[in-house]
């Protein structure tokens, strides 16, 4: 089973001169790899959150260092916030 947990805050009406940023950012959370599968079970090994073996970009930040799965086996987390940067109203 695949969660996908979105998180956003509602964009607030802007005149057309602002800057709207958006802002996204990616976590891994727990390891959801099921390591009895082969035997009909299910076990997993409690790996909380997915922390990189190696530097980013390289193979080995795909792999975490808690409990050596690859990073899809955890659960992904989007979090999306709209910033709108309205000047003040009082000149």
């Amino acid at each position: 089973m695949r969660r996908v947990v979105l998180r956003r805050q509602p964009p607030r009406p802007c005149p057309s001169n602002n800057v709207v940023t958006i802002v996204r950012n990616v976590q891994h959370g727990e390891c959801q790899r099921n390591h009895a599968v082969h035997v009909g079970g299910l076990a997993q090994d409690g790996c909380m959150e997915f922390f990189p073996r190696g530097g980013e970009g390289t193979a080995e930040a795909l792999v975490c260092a808690a409990c050596g799965c690859h990073k899809n086996y955890h659960r992904r987390e989007i979090h999306i916030h709209v910033i709108c940067r309205c000047p003040s109203q009082n000149g």
